[in-house]
């Protein structure tokens, strides 16, 4: 609405009310109550701008927000589902630790929230090392470049403005598929450019492992019957199996 539009209604209310005004006064030629409820509705006034700002318009935003999360989270889900799980799978085999990862991270079905947020503070604080493994960087090149056109969609998505961290697993997602898709011949490259991509890979890793928690404890929280499936196919653990057992 523009402010034209805004004053415009602003001056029909006025006229309005001096209008009834005047019509309250034609049948009654009463100003001495015109004056006493007048006043009554101004003395109001300031608690119900109290009413509708602070409690009302707090209300309405916390619950604007949470749609807004739930929306996001969705989004989420929808690209861990379709690419990021192989990404950790894969990368998780770069670092050369899967052992201490999967101790780490390996949630299955009995582990807590807290257990979630706990592997969230490790992830935060570990300085994860990608071997620079030509072979692997370049199976990691052809995964990227199969959802290539995936993740492109996601970024048209506005609500990811909203979501500062996961955009910048995006940004560094698609940075990395840039770099290794530039590349025609991994294993004619020299160990100095491995390395760059071995630190790009690192910087991805990072940001998709804590997302990806941060998302099985929305799971945990919300969709029970989501993080049973996810966490019996967490890919950061070697014996993870979707059967019931």
């Amino acid at each position: 609405m523009t402010a034209k539009e805004v004053l415009l209604i602003a001056l029909v209310l006025i006229v309005a009310s001096a209008l009834l005004y005047t019509v309250h006064y034609s049948i009654f030629h009463d100003v001495h109550h015109i004056f006493i409820y007048m006043l009554g509705d101004l003395a109001f006034l300031p608690l119900e701008v109290l009413l509708l700002t602070l409690i009302v318009d707090r209300l309405l935003s916390a619950r604007e927000k949470r749609n807004r999360q739930y929306k996001m989270n969705m989004v989420i889900g929808a690209f861990f589902s379709a690419v990021g799980q192989r990404l950790l799978e894969h990368m998780a085999g770069l670092t050369g630790n899967q052992a201490e990862i999967s101790a780490h991270v390996g949630i299955d079905l009995s582990w807590t929230e807290a257990q979630i947020r706990e592997a969230i503070t490790w992830s935060k604080s570990k300085q994860f090392h990608v071997k620079p493994d030509p072979v692997g960087l370049s199976e990691l090149g052809d995964v990227l470049v199969e959802h290539r056109e995936f993740m492109l969609r996601m970024l048209e998505n506005p609500m990811l403005l909203e979501n500062e961290a996961f955009s910048d697993l995006l940004w560094s997602v698609f940075h990395l598929e840039q770099e290794l898709s530039a590349r025609k011949a991994l294993a004619l490259s020299p160990s100095s450019d491995l390395d760059h991509l071995a630190v790009d890979t690192e910087r991805v890793y990072t940001h998709l492992l804590t997302q990806w928690l941060e998302y099985m404890v929305h799971l945990n929280q919300d969709y029970p019957f989501l993080f049973s499936f996810s966490a019996r196919t967490n890919p950061l653990r070697p014996d993870a199996h979707p059967e019931v057992v």
